[in-house]
């Protein structure tokens, strides 16, 4: 059983020919609003696409913004424990999504920032605690610290960037980033490999976007090609690639499967739009692993050279 203790928002996205620069203004289409923030993203796609039994810990305010994200996580099977603060607004984040599937997003944290230690709930029956830094990183610490002091596996998805104090690190047992991430955690500018190098934490997995994934566990190195697809949007892939990858962990999957289960996952996500709309059921993810060939060997050889490894 997973609890998934993060941020939800209700995302207002609009799409464009290209994402604004600084200063300039861009007529946009398309507006709609979604269910997203990276904490109930992750959580949708554990029991959607993972097919785990899923808890939520989340901070909604008292409007109604909070009534699509409950909705939408409950259709998904997901348990809520909801701290309700009537005085902050429900958590949103502002995207702009450009016709070649990119995305430009700003988040306003509301009730998101309001997570505090003591609303941990207790964590007997869990195996895995997922978590992200779009709440409090003092929080997000106390619950490192208490989920390890009980047994429990902690995956720390470090997004949005920033660094780390070394002891919450130390509480981490899967560190998931993407490649800026990875630069900004470990403080060093070089290569894959020597970015991973750098992390004491006992499995890290970063993500390559179309490139795909990599991964060292024990210092023993795991590599992932991307599925090949045409996307639509990218928004909330990198969260379906965590909600699914500890899902997949949970059921007893080593890594290497657990990266290719992810991997499925989130190409799927990319091919629609939103972000807890666009993430797949668990069918859907096992038809594209059987439909798909296992191996990738060119595609593996330049995932190998751009991570830096020999």
């Amino acid at each position: 059983m997973i609890l998934v203790a993060g941020s939800a928002n209700l995302d207002f996205v609009v799409r464009a020919h290209h994402i604004p620069a600084p200063g300039e203004t861009v007529l946009g289409r398309d507006f709609k609003t979604f269910p997203g923030g990276k904490g109930a993203n992750q959580a949708v796609a554990s029991a959607r696409a993972g097919g785990a039994a899923t808890h939520m810990l989340l901070g909604l305010g008292d409007d109604a913004f909070a009534t699509p994200l409950e909705h939408s996580l409950q259709s998904a099977g997901v348990h809520l424990h909801i701290v309700r603060t009537p005085e902050h607004p429900t958590g949103t984040a502002f995207i702009c999504v450009s016709d070649d599937a990119e995305n430009a997003i700003t988040v306003a944290p509301g009730a998101n920032a309001e997570l505090r230690p003591e609303h941990l709930p207790a964590l007997t029956g869990f195996t895995h605690l997922l978590l992200q830094l779009e709440t409090p990183l003092d929080t997000v610490a106390a619950y490192a610290n208490a989920a390890r002091a009980q047994g429990v596996q902690v995956v720390l998805n470090a997004a949005p960037a920033r660094a780390l104090p070394a002891e919450l690190l130390a509480h981490v047992d899967v560190l998931i980033v993407n490649e800026g991430e990875l630069a900004v955690v470990s403080g060093h500018d070089g290569s894959i490999a020597e970015c991973l190098a750098r992390l004491a934490v006992p499995t890290v997995v970063v993500t390559l976007g179309h490139r795909g994934s990599c991964a060292r566990h024990n210092g023993a190195l795991t590599l992932q090609s991307a599925f090949p697809i045409t996307p639509v949007d990218t928004t909330g892939a990198g969260d379906t690639f965590c909600g699914s990858l500890v899902a997949a962990l949970s059921h007893g999957q080593d890594l290497a499967q657990a990266l290719r289960f992810a991997s499925a996952s989130s190409s799927i996500a990319c091919t629609r739009w939103g972000a807890q709309s666009s993430i797949p059921d668990t069918a859907e993810v096992q038809a594209l692993l059987t439909t798909t060939p296992l191996t990738h060997p060119e595609a593996e050889q330049v995932l190998r050279a751009y991570c830096g490894l020999r």
